[in-house]
């Protein structure tokens, strides 16, 4: 049996577009973050790490009573890569994956993270990304044997780098909503509007999603 993976929440950011304490903006009645971490856990993984670095503490408070792993990444002004190697090094040995999720990604649902893990099982060597048309981003699932080359990696280009060295057998889900995240007060109030509209219109996601094979 393929195990599930543990998705790794990366909420280390300034968020300096933003102007404020991005994740501690509301949606509803919960904050950007803790909306973040029920969306990771309510895709039932192996377990949830959350990687914080701004703003830390007062983040942390935003966690208690969430079964999850939190690491506090000090060098997180270096950039994302050093939030994923802090992240990777707080997975037990036995993890099978990691499934990368960025917090400020509003769009995403357990639904969408659950279509990256099934595609995942059926490509276990595989990275699995999300797409919309030529651009991919998170949620990003890496199997374990490219765990090393995560680590090796510097700056702020996170794992992206590995989409592109290993892009022959790179599996793609495309998920329009997984393209959403938000950087400005901006995308927070449209991303607001229409998460009223889409339930007021119908209940759940109707976001479809298809994989198809790169390389």
């Amino acid at each position: 049996m393929i195990r599930r993976p543990w998705i790794l929440v990366m909420a280390a950011g300034r968020a300096r577009r933003f102007g404020a304490p991005k994740l501690l903006a509301r949606i509803g009645r919960e904050s950007l973050l803790r909306r973040a971490v029920k969306v990771a856990l309510g895709s039932r993984p192996a377990g949830c790490v959350v990687v914080l670095g701004a703003q830390a503490p007062r983040l942390q408070a935003e966690l208690r009573g969430y079964p999850v792993r939190v690491v506090v990444n000090r060098r997180w002004r270096s950039g994302l890569a050093s939030s994923l190697r802090a992240g990777l090094a707080a997975l037990p040995r036995e993890a099978s994956a990691a499934l990368v999720l960025l917090a400020d990604q509003a769009a995403v649902g357990p639904a969408e993270l659950e279509l990256v893990m099934a595609a995942g099982r059926q490509a276990p060597r595989s990275i699995v990304a999300a797409g919309a048309g030529p651009v991919l981003c998170p949620p990003v699932l890496f199997p374990r044997r490219l765990f090393g080359a995560l680590r090796r990696l510097r700056g702020d280009a996170g794992g992206r780098r590995l989409l592109t060295r290993f892009q022959n057998g790179l599996v793609v889900m495309e998920i329009p909503a997984g393209v959403l995240d938000v950087d400005r007060v901006a995308d927070l109030a449209r991303f607001r509007r229409q998460d009223r509209l889409s339930r007021e219109a119908r209940g759940g996601s109707s976001v479809v999603a298809a994989p198809r094979q790169r390389g």
